[in-house]
Order: structure tokens, then C-alpha cells, then sequence
């Protein structure tokens, strides 16, 4: 057979020899590398988490409660969000435990409330407040906003402005009382429904596991992304969120001091609620400085 023969049969059997293996990793190869594995990883470009220095999780009854706590921390997780209470009757079992051993870690941590808008905004800071320690508010508390589409019991879908009336008042409730303003965590169909434009002197916490949250996020400024929910943590069993911060290393550890310092003047129960212009400055009035940054805009933390 003719020399160029055989090179051409050569080459042609090596096409043919490709598997959905090989095909997998040419497609794959472009993926940013990330601190933790990701089961279903996405092709973010060049704007990737893995160019993020801060990584965290946040956590849930799902997660299990046979968490290797130690190892969590060692393989670089940097904060955790752990939720605590749902509606106006829920409290999730394992949230006690969780905040508890992240603090015994050195885990900066912050309990969430996934919200509904079947019950009142009182209703549910009362809840919150009922079963939320102090002591369990490192970082901020979060407020979950979603639409819940696998509700067997609340499927209400209010106005925009009822959302945002109610929102308001449930984060003014918790404010007033942990002298912390809250993070605001919402999914792409609720922030495109409810919440563009508004709440922009709030932290925001968005979830985004297809495309980079610029490219869906209509002018938001978001301090914490939640990027994947097929991620592998080492002391974690099973697949879990995971989530990055916007600023840098050295932007990190300057929040996290400004954002665990005491509330000295935070306001009992029975007081009337704060002026927005006291909110601003509620959690911090002793350090200024560390007021500041504590609240500051989206833009001034990095992203």
C-alpha cells in the first residue's frame, strides 16, 4: 500500500477512535479551574469563581448533620450561610448544630430565613427572632427571597410592590434587633420580577449556575455569588452549594471585622424602629470607619 495511503488510514482511525470521553474534555478544557470540585461544571468565560479568592457554602437540613467540620475548614472554606427558620413555623434541624461548629472551627458564619408570602413580615421576624440567637449572628442574617415554585402550601405570588413593602419590614425587624443590616439572597426570576432597581444600599447574595451574573442580573451589584449546586467539598457528603465574594482577600477580612463587631446600640423589641437614616450607621455607631465599610456599596468592596 502506498505510503500516503497508510498515514491517510492512520489518521482516520484515530478520529473514528474518539469517545464522548474525549469529546467531554475538548469541550470542558476552556472551564476555569475553581477551588473545589464541581460535578456539573459551567463555562462562566473568563470572568470564572475560580479568579475569586474567597470561597464559602451555605448549608441546610440537605447537607446532612454528619459534618466533618474540621476538614471543611482545611480545605478552604471561607464562610458559611446556614439556614435557620422558614415561614412563620419552620426552623430548620440541623441550624443550631451547624452555627455552633462553625464557630468552633473559625468558620465565619450567618444564619438565612427563607421567607413566604403567605404569612406577615412581622409574623416571621417574630419566628426569627424567637429561634435566632445573637450569638449566632457573626456575619449579617439573610433574608431568602424565591419564588417557591414546590410548595405544597404557599404559592403566592404578590405584586412587586407588596414584595418590596414586605422585605422591607421583615429586614428593618431584624436590623433593629441584631443592629445588623441583612443580605438579600434571590434567584434570577424573582430579582427580574420584584427587585431591579430597588434595595440598593442592601448586600446581595445572587444565585447564578449558568452564566456569570452580569449577563442576567439587570445592574445589580452583588457582594456573593452563588455559582454551582453540584459542588464537592471535602468534609461534606453529597453535593452542595457553593458560593464566592466579590472583593478581595484583603477586602474579606476587613468586612468580616467590620461586620462581627458588638451592636451596642441595637434596639429592643419594644422600641419603635429606627429612621432609615439611623439603619445606616445602627450596627457600628462606635467605629465609623468600620460603619462605613460594613455597609458600603456593593462597588466600594470590589468585584
Amino acid at each position: 500500500m502506498p505510503r500516503h495511503l497508510l498515514v491517510l488510514l492512520s489518521v482516520a482511525m484515530l478520529a473514528t477512535a474518539c469517545t464522548s470521553t474525549d469529546y467531554d474534555l475538548m469541550k470542558t478544557s476552556s472551564i476555569g479551574k475553581t477551588k473545589f470540585k464541581d460535578n456539573d461544571p459551567q463555562d462562566f468565560g473568563k470572568d470564572h469563581p475560580g479568579r475569586h479568592e474567597i470561597h464559602g457554602i451555605d448549608l441546610s437540613k440537605w447537607n446532612g448533620s454528619d459534618i466533618d467540620w474540621p476538614t471543611v475548614k482545611r480545605s478552604g472554606v471561607s464562610f458559611v450561610f446556614v439556614k435557620a427558620t422558614e415561614g412563620k413555623d419552620r426552623i430548620d434541624p440541623t441550624f443550631e448544630k451547624n452555627w455552633r461548629s462553625a464557630a468552633a472551627v473559625g468558620i465565619p458564619f450567618a444564619p438565612y430565613h427563607f421567607y413566604y408570602f403567605c404569612s406577615t413580615p412581622d409574623e416571621q421576624a417574630d419566628w426569627f427572632i424567637s429561634n435566632v440567637p445573637k450569638a449566632s449572628i457573626q456575619l449579617p442574617p439573610v433574608l431568602d427571597v424565591e419564588w417557591n415554585h414546590a410548595s405544597k402550601t404557599c404559592r403566592t405570588r404578590p405584586d412587586p410592590e407588596t414584595v418590596r413593602a414586605s422585605m422591607k419590614r421583615f429586614m428593618d425587624r431584624l436590623e433593629a434587633y441584631y443592629g445588623k443590616r441583612p443580605i438579600i439572597y434571590t434567584s434570577v426570576d424573582f430579582h427580574r420580577d420584584n427587585l431591579v432597581g430597588a434595595f440598593n444600599d442592601y448586600h446581595f447574595w445572587v444565585r447564578s449556575v449558568a452564566a456569570h451574573p452580569a449577563k442576567i442580573y439587570s445592574d445589580r451589584r452583588w457582594v456573593f455569588w452563588q455559582y454551582t449546586a453540584t459542588g464537592v467539598v471535602p468534609g461534606l457528603k453529597g453535593e452542595t452549594d457553593i458560593n464566592v465574594f466579590a472583593g478581595s482577600a484583603k477586602n474579606w477580612k476587613s468586612w468580616v471585622a467590620a461586620v462581627s463587631r458588638p451592636a451596642p446600640t441595637a434596639i429592643a423589641e419594644n422600641q419603635p424602629l429606627p429612621t432609615p437614616a439611623q439603619t445606616n450607621t445602627l450596627a457600628y455607631a462606635s467605629a465609623p470607619a468600620a460603619a462605613e465599610f460594613a455597609n458600603a456599596p456593593p462597588a466600594e468592596i470590589g468585584q
